[in-house]
């Protein structure tokens, strides 16, 4: 079954809002890594900041994140194609380490989900609000984009990962239908 595209929007959106109020009553755990002071962890397990925009946890063994280790498999699974090996971006796409640097997670939440058509008109990126294997992982692929672009993480596949919360376990599976 395949998402209309406003129909998993609305689903990406609520699924959302639910974690940025999720941080509001977030579990103790003690962030790490950069911005630590002004970032909660969820019961799902998921860091948000303040502003309930999505962020990774790296410890300093290196140790990343469920979410930020997600991110790195969804990414090379789904966008690397374009945008080249690590977000280092290719002759057909933007490093997106670079775009992250000035871009907020709403800006490129709609990028992701509506596509955009470069200045040239020759670069398009396609919009992929109704591909689940991008959408329920979006939180997921931004905080491993924004990790390798705020130099919290070095190119490769990280060190290592914490386990998946079971509530994300649940949340994936309501997403993707699995």
């Amino acid at each position: 079954m395949r998402f209309g595209t406003g129909l998993l929007l609305a689903v990406i959106a609520t699924a959302t809002l639910a974690s940025a109020a999720s941080a509001q009553t977030a579990i103790p755990v003690v962030a790490t890594g950069q911005n630590a002071a002004e970032k909660t962890m969820g019961p799902e397990g998921k860091w948000v900041l303040k502003d309930g925009s999505p962020t990774y946890n790296i410890l300093a063994d290196g140790t990343v994140d469920w979410f930020t280790y997600s991110g790195f498999r969804r990414y090379h699974s789904e966008c690397h194609v374009c945008h080249g090996p690590e977000a280092q971006g290719s002759s057909y796409a933007p490093a997106l380490v670079e775009s992250l640097k000035t871009m907020d997670y709403q800006k490129y939440f709609g990028i992701v989900a509506s596509g955009q058509v470069g200045i040239d008109k020759n670069n398009v990126m396609p919009a992929l609000g109704d591909n689940k294997n991008v959408m329920c992982y979006i939180d997921d692929i931004y905080v491993y984009i924004k990790a390798m672009s705020d130099g919290a993480i070095q190119r490769g596949k990280p060190k290592g990962r914490v386990d998946k919360a079971a509530l994300q376990g649940e949340n994936e599976k309501a997403c993707t239908g699995g």
